[in-house]
């Protein structure tokens, strides 16, 4: 498995995962809020949609800086970050078939690209915390 010694090391310390996190959720941030603002006609995306796409990321950054100066209770945090991640993946994707029509090939190559490294991500967080639940299962994961 490509993912296993990324897996492994998070394992032993999962606390950097929720930096990793919250830095690809700024980043999601500024581009949305910023650049593909920007460029709007470019990627066909409305506004309002780019706006609160943007939004959305900005407390996923907050959650995170939380979850990385809690010392406590890090698989439960961790898998809260997994499922928003999931959340907001299904969000983004059901936003762009709601506007389908005004978005350009350019738009949803950049939102399928971000949902892609978003779920790696989730899917990354989710084993973590599978691991850290279960110890004596961690060679199978």
């Amino acid at each position: 498995m490509p993912f296993q010694s990324i897996i492994d090391r998070f394992m032993e310390t999962p606390r950097p995962l929720f930096l990793i996190d919250a830095a690809g959720a700024a980043v999601s941030a500024f581009l949305l809020g910023v650049v593909l603002v920007y460029f709007q006609p470019f990627f066909g995306i409305p506004l309002s949609t780019l706006y609160l796409l943007a939004v959305i990321p900005c407390f996923f950054i907050l959650y995170d800086l939380v979850g990385y100066f809690t010392n406590r209770n890090a698989h439960i945090l961790l898998g809260r970050v997994a499922r928003l991640n999931v959340f907001y993946c299904l969000l983004s994707l059901s936003m762009m078939f709601a506007d389908y029509a005004l978005i350009t090939v350019w738009g949803w190559v950049y939102v399928l690209g971000e949902i892609a490294i978003v779920l790696t991500l989730a899917w990354i967080e989710w084993q973590v915390v599978k691991g850290l639940r279960n110890p004596q299962e961690r060679a199978y994961i």
